[in-house]
């Protein structure tokens, strides 16, 4: 019996009884996410992965591509199947699988090449996301780009559906890993009550808040950290008129440092200390594409900054993007974006 103030029901109750039902009727589930998975994508995946497994039931876990080495204390990940590892096997698991769960992304195309095997797939599909614009190949959809993570709604799931007092450890260790890092440990998008509410609760569960965040925060390499230097001293424009900061890296760059996936994690937040900067953006030369991440204080729409001009999108303060091109077109283009959004970005001071 809870002995706690009760969660709101942000999740409508005709979709948690849909996805139970999805469960229960389902023999072979698969849990995917996006390419390039970060804290969220994966505290949220793994923490349904293991409520599934609890369950009794036959699940497995797919990402497109490697993930940071920072996130592989999680208990599970090394049970994760990597896409680019080996497609043959991969497409035989969605062929078999009768569910699937979309987690972290809202369109097919943001899991890479795995997107044509989760559209031609005739398995149930269930969305759980928080961004913007969710796809429309999905037989249940909870989408609810307010809430601050797509950990915290997986929580919120499991929790409305009547599953706390079966929630272990593990699963809250996860959800608290992607809750805290989708909000920069709980430093931006965490204005909510709630989530401090689900934060007790997962501490109920056991978990050393405090030992998570150094696992996440202070487990860093000397080479990321003569890369931050280098990024900041070498590789950082301040846009002073426009209140805006942009740092970049080429590959070049990267290899210099000897450059982990994660490595560059949270790069783009620092020149927000600088005074009166309240949009930041990191440019980053990623194979055949330029990636793109975006930070604002304040009221400066990042996700529609991310949308309209980079493919993108997010949350208000903290998003993505990508570009198609050359590092040094990719740089031009955000200058030129800037100055389009000149009038909004002076009105934010």
């Amino acid at each position: 019996m809870h002995y706690f103030e009760p969660l709101s029901d942000v999740i409508g109750g005709q979709f948690v009884q849909q996805v139970q039902q999805l469960i229960e009727n389902s023999n072979q589930i698969l849990i995917t996410t996006h390419f390039s998975p970060d804290g969220d994508a994966l505290g949220a995946s793994l923490g349904l992965y293991h409520f599934l497994k609890q369950k009794k039931k036959n699940v497995k876990l797919m990402v497109p591509n490697s993930f940071p080495y920072f996130l592989k204390w999680m208990k599970g990940s090394d049970e994760i199947l990597i896409y680019e590892y080996n497609p043959k096997a991969a497409k035989a698991i969605f062929d078999h699988s009768d569910l699937i769960f979309s987690l972290d992304y809202n369109i097919p195309k943001r899991i890479g090449n795995m997107a044509s095997l989760l559209e031609k797939s005739d398995a149930k599909k269930v969305l759980i996301d928080h961004h913007l614009f969710p796809g429309d190949i999905y037989d249940v959809v909870i989408s609810y780009p307010k809430i601050s993570s797509t950990s915290e709604l997986v929580f919120r799931l499991l929790y409305q559906a009547d599953e706390y007092d079966e929630m272990d450890k593990t699963i809250a260790e996860c959800i608290y890993c992607g809750m805290m890092a989708d909000t920069g440990g709980f430093t931006f998008n965490s204005n909510n009550p709630e989530i401090y509410l689900i934060i007790s609760l997962l501490i109920r569960k056991g978990i050393d808040k405090d030992r998570i965040f150094s696992l996440v925060y202070n487990n860093l390499s000397e080479d990321r950290f003569r890369l931050l230097g280098f990024t900041l001293s070498q590789r950082m424009k301040v846009y002073p008129e426009l209140h805006t900061a942009l740092i970049w890296l080429s590959l070049e760059d990267q290899k210099q440092f000897s450059y982990n996936k994660g490595d560059t994690e949270g790069f783009v937040n620092y020149p927000l200390s600088i005074k009166d900067i309240i949009f930041t953006a990191f440019i980053r030369e990623d194979g055949e594409m330029v990636k793109m991440s975006f930070r604002s204080q304040g009221t400066f729409p990042t996700n529609e900054f991310a949308a309209k001009y980079f493919n993108g999108g997010g949350h208000l303060n903290a998003s993505g993007g990508e570009f198609y091109g050359t590092l040094e077109d990719a740089i031009s283009l955000f200058e030129n974006c800037i100055e389009e959004n000149a009038e909004k970005l002076r009105g934010t001071i």
